[in-house]
C-alpha cells in the first residue's frame, strides 16, 4: 500500500555520497537547477517590478494567473510521453530531446519579457510571460517524466530531495540573482542575465542518462482523445475506490501555500523592504534553511511512511502561514523587525520544502511507467489549480481584510485538507486489510 511504497534501506549512505556514486542523482541536481529559472520569474519575481511600475493591487494579484499553463500542462503532457520532439529527439530520446527543446524556448521568451516595459506596455509583458510560463511548465513535465522513469520508487524521495535542492540552487538565482541583479543594472539586464543561466541545464540534459523506457519501440499514432484521455483512465482505474479521495487530497495539499504566495512579496513591498532585502531573506538565508527541510522530508518519509509524512507536511505547511500574518502585524524595515522579517520567513520555507518532498514522492507513487509524464502532469496540475484561481482573488481579498487577515486565512484553509489525509490514510489501510488495495 501507499504507506508503505517508501521502505527504509539498508545501510545509512549520506545523500552526499549517493550525489556522487549514482550518475542519475547528480543530473537530477542539474536539471533541478534548470527547472527552478523559469516559475519565479513569470510572477513572483516580477511582482516586485510590477509593484515598482505602480500596477494596481487587485491587477496584480489576477496577474498570478499568467502561470496558468502550470495548472494546464497536462493537456499536452500525453503528446510528451507518446511523441518524439523535433530533430533533438533522434539525436537523444524522447524526454532529453523534449528537455532540450522546452529549455530554448524559456530562453527566448525570458529576453522577450526583457525588451518590455510593464509601465507602458503591460500587454507585452503579459504576453511573454504567458509563453515563459508555457516553456517552463513543458520542461516540468518532461523533467519529472525522465525522473520517474530513470529510477525505481524505492529511489524517488532521494531523486525528489535533489530535485528540490537543484530547483531552490535555480529559484536562489531567479530570485535573489535577480532581485540584486534589477537594484544594480535593472530589470533588462536582469531577465538577459536570467536566460542566459538555462545553459547549465541544456549541459546537464545533455549528459542526463537516457531512461531504458525512451528506448522502447515508438507507439502507433492514435487519435488526440486517446492520446489525451489514456493516462486519465489508466490512473483513475487503477486507483479504483482510492481515486476520488486521493484526487482531491492532491488538488487540496498545496492549496493554502499558492494563495499565500501570491501575495508574499506584495506584503514585503507593502513593509519597506527593498529588493535587496527581500533576495538575502527569502533566497540567501532561506536556502539553507529550505535544504534542511528538503532532507527532512526524505529522511522521514524512508522512517516513519509516506502516508504519516503527508499528514504531517499537510497540517505543517498549513501553520507556517501564521508567521506572516504576525509579519503583516509586527513587521517593518529596519532595527529588530528585519529578524522578524527573516524568522518568518525562514519558518514558512522550512514547512513549505518539507511538504513539496513528501508530496511529490506521494504523487510519483500514484503513476505508471509508461504514463510517467502524462500522469505526474495531471497531478500537479490539479495540485495547482484550486488553489492559484483562488489566489487570483487575493488581491481583492486583501484590500478588503489587510493582509493578517488574510495569511490567517490561508493557514485555516488546511484543516479541512489534514482531515482529508487522514480519511485518505484510514480507507487505504481498509481496503489493504480485506485484499483489494490497487496499489
Amino acid at each position: 500500500m501507499l504507506s508503505e511504497a517508501v521502505q527504509p534501506r539498508a545501510g545509512r549512505t549520506s545523500p552526499l555520497r549517493e550525489l556522487f556514486s549514482d550518475r542519475r542523482l547528480a543530473a537530477m541536481a542539474g536539471l533541478g537547477f534548470s527547472s527552478g529559472i523559469p516559475f519565479l520569474l513569470v510572477y513572483v519575481t516580477q511582482s516586485a517590478w510590477l509593484s515598482e511600475a505602480k500596477v494596481p493591487i487587485g491587477i496584480l494579484g489576477l496577474m498570478s494567473e499568467m502561470t496558468l499553463a502550470y495548472k494546464f500542462k497536462f493537456l499536452w503532457a500525453p503528446f510528451l510521453d507518446r511523441y518524439d520532439a523535433p530533430v533533438f529527439g533522434r539525436l537523444l530520446g524522447r524526454r532529453r530531446g523534449w528537455i532540450i527543446v522546452s529549455q530554448l524556448g524559456v530562453m527566448l521568451t525570458l529576453a522577450g519579457i526583457a525588451f518590455g516595459d510593464p509601465t507602458h506596455w503591460l500587454g507585452w509583458t503579459v504576453a511573454f510571460s504567458l509563453a515563459l510560463g508555457f516553456a517552463g511548465a513543458t520542461q516540468d513535465v518532461v523533467i519529472d517524466g525522465w525522473r520517474i522513469t530513470v529510477a525505481p520508487i524505492e529511489q524517488q524521495a532521494l531523486m525528489s530531495s535533489w530535485a528540490e535542492v537543484g530547483w531552490r540552487l535555480g529559484n536562489l538565482v531567479a530570485g535573489a540573482g535577480a532581485l540584486y541583479l534589477a537594484d544594480a543594472y535593472g530589470w533588462r539586464a536582469a531577465y538577459l542575465c536570467m536566460s542566459a543561466m538555462m545553459v547549465p541545464g541544456m549541459v546537464t540534459a545533455l549528459l542526463a542518462p537516457e531512461p531504458a523506457s525512451d528506448r522502447a519501440a515508438r507507439p502507433e499514432p492514435v487519435s488526440l482523445t486517446v492520446t489525451i484521455l489514456a493516462p486519465i483512465r489508466e490512473l483513475v482505474g487503477r486507483l479504483g475506490p482510492l481515486a476520488v479521495p486521493t484526487l482531491l487530497l492532491v488538488a487540496g495539499f498545496r492549496m493554502p501555500g499558492y494563495i499565500s504566495s501570491a501575495m508574499a512579496v506584495p506584503l514585503f513591498k507593502s513593509l519597506h523592504y527593498s529588493n535587496s532585502d527581500i533576495a538575502t531573506v527569502t533566497k540567501l538565508f532561506g536556502f539553507p534553511v529550505a535544504l534542511c527541510g528538503t532532507f527532512l522530508a526524505s529522511f522521514v518519509v524512508k522512517r516513519v511512511g509516506l502516508m504519516t509524512s503527508l499528514l504531517a507536511g499537510t497540517v505543517f505547511a498549513s501553520a507556517s502561514h501564521l508567521s506572516l500574518a504576525f509579519l503583516a502585524m509586527r513587521g517593518d524595515h529596519g532595527g529588530g523587525e528585519f529578524w522578524i522579517f527573516a524568522t518568518a520567513v525562514s519558518v514558512d520555507d522550512f514547512a513549505y520544502a518539507f511538504a513539496s518532498i513528501v508530496l511529490i514522492t506521494y504523487m510519483s507513487s500514484l503513476t505508471a511507467t509508461a504514463h510517467a509524464a502524462s500522469q505526474y502532469a495531471l497531478l500537479t496540475s490539479l495540485c495547482a489549480l484550486p488553489g492559484s484561481f483562488l489566489a487570483g482573488t487575493s488581491g481583492f481579498i486583501i484590500a478588503s481584510l489587510g493582509f493578517t487577515d488574510f495569511f490567517v486565512a490561508t493557514s485555516l484553509i488546511g484543516l479541512p485538507v489534514a482531515v482529508l489525509c487522514w480519511f485518505v490514510w484510514r480507507l487505504e489501510q481498509r481496503l489493504a486489510r480485506h485484499g483489494s488495495n490497487p496499489l
